[in-house]
């Protein structure tokens, strides 16, 4: 890659995302935002052969990636060099509630170390179904935490994984905790929302700017909802062939400015998968 490109992804990631559209080739077509990929998607891959996984990603034309959780046999610095050698930047950190409530500025360093303006939790612990006392717990935690965040210039985001949807005066326990966090914001998974029984572009158009980032991944038609945020990894289908409506919400979160779409596709056809998603993405009109 030319340095020129590099140099302008990188100045590009300090940049607020509302305000400036960054281009991304992908197989020769520019898309005016970043497609990225959650390094979770490739998890098996990157046990057998890290370095075949990381090209891989560099083969799809993938050059925004979400995770860091895992180092998978590197050191850090290694990794970091890998990932540079390829042209591929995480632009968002994992981090665990643990850590956003007990040390969250172990959060920061992951992601000033990779240049990272955003990092990502994914999990509340709760037992016995998620209740408006652990949301309120949760909020006082993402407050707190992304205000320290927010002074290093990074944005703590929430994960929903479905559980969060439970009724709550006349509306849901998720909708307590986007009305009450204001120091944090949260990244919306489409296939999570459904999971919990939400319209996930209904929910974008409910609660505009609060959704940062996005994660793509469609399910299985007839797939039964849940809401205890598990389901069967194999209803993970190739983006436009399942039974959430991507093209509204793509054309919602292009409306709304936001810049981060990570795919991630958890089944075990990942590899032929994505490309066909990608491509689906670029067929979409409103794109």
């Amino acid at each position: 890659m030319g340095l020129f490109m590099k140099l302008s992804r990188k100045l590009s990631s300090f940049l607020s995302y509302g305000v400036v559209v960054t281009t991304l080739l992908l197989n020769g077509q520019a898309l005016a935002h970043d497609v990225g990929l959650q390094l979770w998607s490739l998890r098996n891959q990157f046990a057998e052969d890290p370095h075949k996984a990381l090209d891989q990603i560099q083969d799809w034309g993938i050059h925004a990636v979400e995770g860091s959780g895992n180092l998978y046999g590197f050191s850090v610095e290694e990794f970091r060099a890998e990932l540079d050698k390829r042209g591929i930047d995480i632009v968002s950190t994992d981090t665990s509630y643990e850590e956003v409530r007990d040390n969250p500025i172990a959060a920061v360093y992951r992601a000033k170390f990779y240049g990272a303006n955003f990092t990502t939790f994914y999990w509340i612990p709760h037992s016995d179904g998620f209740t408006i006392d652990d949301a309120k717990v949760a909020v006082e935690v993402m407050n707190k935490a992304g205000a320290l965040m927010k002074r290093h210039g990074i944005t703590l985001q929430y994960h929903p994984h479905g559980y969060e949807f439970q009724p709550h005066n006349g509306e849901t326990v998720m909708d307590y905790m986007i009305q009450n966090v204001d120091q944090a914001q949260f990244q919306l998974d489409v296939f999570w929302a459904k999971q919990g029984g939400v319209n996930p572009a209904e929910l974008l158009k409910k609660y505009p700017g609060r959704f940062t980032s996005l994660h793509l991944k469609d399910r299985l038609k007839g797939t039964p909802d849940s809401s205890n945020g598990a389901a069967d990894k194999e209803t993970n289908v190739i983006l436009g062939a399942g039974d959430i409506d991507i093209a509204s919400v793509m054309a919602e979160a292009k409306r709304q400015g936001i810049r981060y779409y990570f795919l991630e596709d958890e089944s075990s056809r990942v590899i032929q998968q994505v490309p066909q998603s990608i491509n689906y993405l670029k067929s979409l009109e409103k794109y």
